[in-house]
């Protein structure tokens, strides 16, 4: 059965943007982009909600989309009722169905190597919940983005144990951070 990976950049704070900075708050070093094009999970089929859909193939779209060419390349599916097909950005597949049997379904079927997450927060929460997500990674960006910070990533998830399995640090300042996540019933003990 292939993995679902919940994958975040974030910032210390737990924000997934803010308001006037660059994408990767403009830290984004030679080594993380390197590790960002050698990842195994670059063959992940990548899933998304229509917001971040509509953020990336925006993106994409644009003349210097360059940076985002491997991602066009890649199998990409998006949740949502509220678009339509046919969908411009390339590689794309739209599902108006229930998400997270939409997503149990991929699971089962085993005809992707893996699927992987992008943006998406309350795609993520609810497969989280649903006790789907067999690896969290987070990439934790070393700004604190109080006043400016947009989206913040762990607002309305459950109590979530996760047990390291890797990590790691690029370029001198950022971390990367896998866990097994096991959604929790209430505080241990």
């Amino acid at each position: 059965m292939p993995e679902l990976l919940v994958d975040f950049i974030t910032s210390l704070d737990g924000y997934g943007s803010a308001e006037g900075w660059p994408g990767y708050w403009g830290l984004e070093g030679p080594e993380y982009l390197a590790w960002l094009d050698q990842s195994p999970e670059r063959d992940y089929t990548i899933l998304m909600g229509a917001t971040t859909y509509r953020l990336m193939s925006g993106f994409a779209a644009t003349a210097d989309a360059a940076s985002l060419a491997q991602l066009t390349e890649m199998s990409k599916v998006v949740f949502s009722s509220s678009l339509t097909e046919p969908l411009a950005w390339a590689n794309t597949r739209l599902v108006n169905a229930e998400t997270v049997e939409a997503v149990r379904s991929l699971k089962a079927s085993g005809g992707t190597r893996g699927l992987r997450t992008i943006g998406s927060l309350s795609l993520c929460r609810s497969l989280l919940k649903a006790g789907l997500v067999d690896r969290f990674r987070v990439v934790v960006f070393p700004v604190i983005t109080g006043s400016t910070g947009r989206e913040r990533i762990y607002d309305g998830y459950p109590d979530v144990g996760l047990e390291m399995v890797a990590s790691r640090t690029f370029d001198g300042r950022l971390q990367l951070l896998e866990y097994v996540p096991t959604v929790l019933t209430g505080p241990p003990g």
